[in-house]
């Protein structure tokens, strides 16, 4: 009978260790119901208050990024309490995790809201909600229509960058003199800024009227030469400009894949007697192509947002031949002053890349199993 009151305290004190981690889960959970239902109760006023369906509500955003934080703190130490060691692990990867909810997520489901608004800054009503009126101008808006049709252009034509960009990365990989010069000459486009060199090409070498490039077309016999008077000129002219820039960064990156490339494959080939072009399409291309795809998808986003050299040069004209789906959305923005208009064009705009995006990935992929 003496050993039973130790024996009891025992039993006690492991069901306490025993219930110890069910309280810290316990705890955690109602931290982040505590946490998230105030975050949400500040950012309903907000809203609430911004729409005009009540008083109440805040002069600025900067409550709901305090919610937010405050939120995002609760959320990492409730998952210490629920998960333990595994949650310590998880507090590393938490910051990139809120990061990314700040400054990607939620400006996109803000970008959303926006552009259900009739909001137009040159307006004293301020903004209004107009549901699916903005989607169903753009529906009938031909100019934004002509600027998606542009986009296919420039986006198609990353192909012809790419075959020149392929050329010249061969040609100085391949070892022939003052490689290294030619290789530093070929690059200085791409330390230009596309604003510069729509300055300093567009307004000023093709300057109809004293442009060293427009004297000389006079000089061989070409009587009017504008560049930019003519819808297909002026889309080719804004094609070469931006290709001048562009090609040397699909340049660098081929180089460097084909100075990787195992020498002892390229040597076989000459063993077994293929010339260059077969050596090319049976060896060099197939090994390159996993880099090819790469720096193709990279290019194609990058010429997606193909703006500057628009909006300096031509601003979208000769009657929206050269408009680009950016320039256009930034003079709906900075001519009409319309905020929501603007901002449904440049939602449905990313929505249509990411389709896109995620097409070309998945045919690259399938298409690179079938050739390597």
């Amino acid at each position: 009978m003496q050993n039973s009151a130790p024996v009891t305290d025992d039993l006690h004190h492991q069901s306490a260790v025993a219930r110890a981690p069910a309280r810290r889960k316990a705890a955690g959970r109602a931290l982040v119901a505590l946490a998230s239902l105030g975050f949400l109760l500040v950012l309903l006023v907000e809203i609430l208050h911004t729409t005009g369906a009540t008083a109440a509500g805040f002069s600025d955003w900067r409550p709901i990024l305090i919610a937010y934080l405050v939120w995002a703190v609760a959320f990492a130490v409730a998952q210490v309490l629920i998960r333990g060691e595994r949650g310590q692990r998880a507090l590393f990867l938490l910051p990139a995790v809120f990061f990314t909810i700040a400054v990607v997520i939620f400006p996109t489901i803000f970008g959303i809201y926006i552009a259900s608004l009739d909001w137009n800054l040159s307006s004293v009503e301020g903004p209004r909600f107009s549901g699916f009126d903005n989607l169903v101008g753009m529906f009938n808006d031909t100019y934004y229509w002509n600027a998606l049709g542009n986009m296919c252009f420039y986006a198609a034509a990353v192909l012809g960058e790419y075959a020149i960009a392929f050329g010249l990365a061969l040609l100085l990989s391949a070892d022939i003199r003052a490689r290294k010069f030619f290789r530093i000459v070929f690059l200085l486009p791409m330390m230009l800024s596309p604003v510069a060199v729509s300055w300093m090409i567009g307004k000023s070498l093709l300057e109809f009227r004293f442009g060293p490039a427009a004297t000389l077309a006079r000089y061989l016999g070409w009587e009017n030469p504008a560049f930019f008077a003519s819808s297909w000129m002026a889309r080719l002219t804004i094609q070469a400009m931006d290709a001048w820039v562009s090609i040397p960064f699909i340049m660098i990156i081929l180089l460097a894949g084909l100075q990787a490339m195992p020498r002892e494959v390229q040597e076989a080939a000459k063993v077994d007697g293929a010339n260059g072009w077969q050596s090319f399409r049976h060896v060099t291309f197939p090994i390159m192509l996993p880099v090819s795809i790469t720096v193709l998808i990279i290019r194609i986003i990058f010429k997606l947002k193909l703006a500057d050299i628009v909006i300096n040069v031509t601003a979208g004209g000769p009657g929206g031949a050269t408009d680009t789906v950016s320039s256009f959305i930034y003079r709906v923005y900075r001519d009409r002053s319309n905020v929501g208009y603007g901002t449904a064009l440049a939602m449905v705009y990313l929505a249509l890349i990411i389709v896109l995006l995620t097409l070309l990935l998945r045919l690259s992929k399938r298409w690179t199993q079938k050739v390597v």
